[in-house]
């Protein structure tokens, strides 16, 4: 498997009402948290990249709804333990903040080596939930 680029994006799914969907990693039981992931290829547009990851980890069609680039990015230090998935020595990410607007908690379609479970919290309680203090922000 190729080295994944030290890129990605963090998707806040939620209703209008403020609604949060969370999802429970596979491989970290109890580590809950938006829709993540890295850019296939260093050019993949940043909405694409979300639009797939949000296909891939939910079902969700993202086209369907409102998807809004938040503008936002930070850069953190990858947590020791999924530093594996990336080229020797790359210690940090990039990631790009997006919120896609739906109108009512939708049915999820999980990929099941990916996560556990989801659930819809309203937002104060989905921010507790997040084990990424970036994620809970």
């Amino acid at each position: 498997m190729p080295y994944k680029i030290p890129e990605s994006v963090l998707v806040v799914i939620h209703t209008t009402d403020l609604q949060v969907l969370l999802l429970e990693r596979a491989d970290r039981p109890g580590f809950w948290q938006s829709v993540t992931g890295s850019l296939d290829t260093p050019d993949e547009p940043l909405a694409l990249t979300a639009a797939r990851e949000v296909a891939e980890e939910t079902g969700i069609v993202a086209s369907e709804h409102r998807l809004q680039d938040w503008g936002h990015h930070i850069e953190y230090e990858i947590y020791p333990e999924w530093r594996h998935r990336y080229a020797p020595g790359v210690t940090r990410n990039v990631e790009h903040w997006f919120g896609l607007c739906v109108d009512r908690p939708l049915p999820v379609t999980l990929a099941p080596r990916e996560h556990l479970q989801s659930v819809w919290l309203p937002w104060e309680q989905a921010a507790a939930r997040c084990f990424s203090s970036s994620n809970a922000e």
